[in-house]
């Protein structure tokens, strides 16, 4: 019978001290820990590799873009891409407003315009349609549902040429409100509202509002949007910035320059830079100026779209 102990001991990696006690092998405890770090090490190793791989990949272009809009034309094709060279930023924003008579803020005027108070409308829209979906039943609510998701899978691309053509059959083309009209349809900002409202706004508490003799519109305006102050930040959010970088659409409705927003003007100044000298800087600290706005709204909203987001995470 000790012999069998023995053998097991030896084989667990085990022995017996002096006074009999059962201790670990000093031959298998270290190769054990070794083993079981390891893995854990070489994953932390990797992960921290892709991060700053994803961090270099999305940060790299910003900060050639910040470098580039402080060079002058020939430093720009004449020195390393990634480091500076002579100082000429306040040289290049007096040329860019000089530029055909200050048409750039023009362009940043119009994308404001077309980014706000579109994407205020279109966050409205959202909010009170999704509050719909989610808080009434109605027969063919399931196919509206599925409308929406099914239309989240179409690209813009591919509705802009159809879209141009409506416009143009009601005389909408190469103007504002062409542009505008079809931005206030937002399928995602539909479903979001959806997933919101039904994490955020107690069906007890409207019903409670109807008891007390209020009107479906009072009890949206009065607390059901207020509960849903988060989640319509993050709407408007995705909505501005949707709206900031939309180009398809804008290029096909608007032939006149002056009513083009900046991602538009920008292009046609890029394609013009072929054989027009200097004009390359210009779209460069363009190109800077016009991700300040988005830059802003960003930062100011941040509060609000993080709490949104958590809100409408506790659905999905």
């Amino acid at each position: 019978m000790s012999r069998l102990n023995t053998s097991s001991e030896v084989a667990a990696g085990t022995s017996r001290s002096a006074d009999g006690r059962q201790v670990l092998s000093g031959s298998r405890r270290p190769r054990v820990h070794a083993e079981g770090e390891r893995p854990s090490v070489r994953a932390r190793l990797l992960g921290w590799i892709f991060m700053i791989a994803v961090a270099l990949y999305f940060l790299a272009p910003v900060y050639w873009l910040i470098v580039a809009s402080t060079k002058s034309t020939g430093d720009l094709f004449s020195t390393p891409g990634f480091w500076f060279a002579d100082f000429n930023l306040w040289q290049n924003l007096v040329d860019l407003t000089q530029r055909d008579n200050g048409i750039f803020w023009r362009w940043m005027l119009n994308s404001l315009i077309y980014s706000g108070l579109g994407s205020a409308l279109m966050t409205f829209i959202s909010v009170i349609s999704g509050y719909a979906l989610a808080m009434y039943r109605f027969r063919g609510r399931g196919v509206v549902l599925a409308a929406v998701i099914g239309s989240m899978l179409v690209p813009q691309t591919v509705l802009a040429q159809p879209t141009y053509t409506l416009l143009v059959n009601i005389g909408l083309n190469n103007t504002m409100l062409g542009v505008l009209l079809p931005s206030l349809v937002y399928p995602f900002g539909v479903m979001l509202g959806f997933i919101y409202a039904q994490t955020s706004v107690p069906p007890e508490l409207l019903e409670a509002a109807r008891m007390d003799g209020a009107s479906e519109w009072r009890a949206f305006f009065s607390i059901a949007l207020k509960l849903l102050s988060p989640g319509s930040v993050t709407i408007l959010l995705f909505a501005f910035i949707g709206s900031w970088n939309n180009f398809m659409l804008p290029l096909l409705v608007l032939s006149d320059q002056r009513l083009q927003p900046v991602t538009v003007g920008l292009s046609g100044w890029s394609q013009a830079a072929i054989t027009v000298p200097g004009l390359q800087t210009l779209v460069i600290i363009g190109a800077l100026v016009s991700i300040i706005p988005i830059i802003v709204v960003f930062v100011s909203l941040q509060r609000y779209w993080r709490s949104g987001l958590a809100a409408g995470g506790l659905k999905v």
